[in-house]
């Protein structure tokens, strides 16, 4: 009898010149348009990260940061790119008691931090790219500006929140009446930002004008425009609190699982509650469980790992080799049961006070969906996996002058003393974004694009 193959209409793609997924389709061509003129996986990752903040708002947006993990060739280690703002300098527990708050406000300007995306990316094309960020740039320009076919979580993102898109004019003048699916969808006020920031920076070196154009949105128009509107709108953000802020390169946090190092971001972020989650894992047979054992095991493991996260991660000193280390994991995994666990203890430290607050519309992060991501292979060997987020549609009002809300990613700190995750001014919030990838350089790429579901678990491919 001749085996009978599985019917399926995403089948395994090989190759040996580039792959882009994303979590749109326009993004991952964008990204492979890029690769197939030249580009290098950094290139085509800043493209298609420009352009995911255009034809996917509800996600992502200019106001919002941008955590990588990367593997380059030419420094042969994996690296972690940190575009996550920080709070601002007024941002103090003290300003938000007076102002009546038990929590931070999951909307509005006041949980607004430094848009790290924009900052992000750009030195990631300075570091590691090729083309000059007019090139990269000119993607999203032309989708905010000519327009872009409307994917069906945009309309379902807008309807939800309505109400409260509608009290901001800027962003009711953008997105209201909700677009059908299908519709084209222009955004000319970021096309405008964007242009102009290219023309502007145009000229010299390719260093001179990615420096330009971080000069011209974090100290100039971008910058000044964030000041006007946070000081009417009685924001915390400053002109020099973007001043002051650049994005870093820093050494990736990983972990060895059964022959495959991971990597992911450190502790500021949630990343390694992943390589925990791996740890506890390690010391059980996963192939002779069934399946229903499989999920509980994985269940409570993950309970295990997020209650040391909530409890002890932030931008502090984290002990994570301890995290990470046999002895500690084979004591908490000893906590594992047969039956499901109604506790949620950390190893050390201590959680925050559980605030009783009645809910309120557009906080939080996107429920459906959840984010957007790309990830990139190029022939070289490169290669890099981004979960840019924040600045979603419903979070802040749009910006009139430039086209964009802020972010909202401070209402991951807590009004709470004594927590890695405490607001401080200049501090980086602990944001669930949280990109990843296996340590070692691809064994192969493919000359295809498509957009799928990425190695982060992010899917959102309308």
């Amino acid at each position: 009898m001749s085996r009978v193959e599985a019917f399926t209409t995403r089948p395994e793609l090989r190759g040996t010149f580039g792959m882009v997924a994303s979590t749109h389709w326009l993004a991952s061509a964008v990204g492979m348009a890029v690769l197939e003129r030249g580009g290098n996986a950094f290139d085509a990752a800043v493209a298609a990260g420009f352009t995911l903040q255009v034809v996917e708002p509800h996600l992502n947006g200019p106001g919002g940061e941008v955590p990588a993990v990367f593997y380059s060739v030419d420094r042969g280690e994996p690296l972690v790119l940190c575009g996550q703002g920080v709070a601002p300098a007024a941002a103090t527990i003290g300003r938000f008691r007076e102002l009546g708050h038990d929590l931070i406000p999951g909307t509005g300007v006041l949980a607004a931090c430094v848009p790290g995306a924009f900052g992000g990316w750009l030195l990631l094309l300075q570091e590691f790219g090729t083309w000059r960020l007019e090139d990269v740039l000119a993607f999203a320009i032309d989708y905010a500006e000519n327009g872009f076919p409307v994917a069906g979580g945009v309309p379902l993102a807008i309807q939800r929140q309505a109400d409260l898109i509608a009290t901001w004019p800027a962003s009711r003048a953008l997105y209201l009446p909700p677009p059908e699916a299908g519709s084209q969808l222009r955004n000319p006020m970021l096309a405008g930002t964007y242009r102009r920031i290219a023309e502007a920076a145009r000229g010299g070196s390719r260093t001179d004008e990615i420096e330009r154009a971080r000069d011209l949105f974090y100290e100039g128009f971008v910058a000044e425009e964030i000041d006007r509107f946070c000081e009417a709108e009685y924001g915390l953000l400053t002109h020099g609190d973007l001043a002051g802020w650049r994005a870093t390169l820093e050494p990736a946090a990983s972990f060895e699982y059964r022959g495959v190092t991971v990597c992911k971001t450190g502790p500021w972020g949630s990343g390694p509650v992943g390589l925990q989650q791996l740890a506890l894992l390690e010391g059980f047979d996963i192939a002779a469980l069934s399946e229903e054992e499989f999920v509980h095991i994985v269940i409570e493991c993950a309970k295990l790992a997020f209650a040391d996260r909530d409890a002890l991660y932030g931008d502090a000193d984290v002990p994570l080799e301890t995290l990470l280390s046999p002895e500690y994991n084979e004591q908490r995994r000893a906590l594992v049961g047969d039956e499901a666990s109604v506790d949620y203890e950390p190893g050390s430290g201590r959680l925050p006070t559980i605030v009783e607050a009645r809910p309120l519309a557009g906080a939080g992060e996107p429920t459906r969906g959840d984010t957007v991501h790309v990830d990139v292979v190029d022939r070289f060997g490169n290669m890099i996996s981004a979960t840019p987020s924040g600045g979603w549609l419903y979070g802040s009002p749009v910006i009139p002058a430039l086209g964009w809300p802020l972010g909202t990613r401070a209402q991951m700190f807590w009004l709470e003393e004594g927590l890695p995750s405490t607001l401080r001014p200049g501090a980086r919030p602990c944001a669930t974004a949280n990109p990843g990838w296996p340590g070692a350089p691809p064994a192969a790429t493919s000359r295809s694009s498509g957009a799928c579901t990425s190695s982060s678990g992010t899917s959102n491919a309308d």
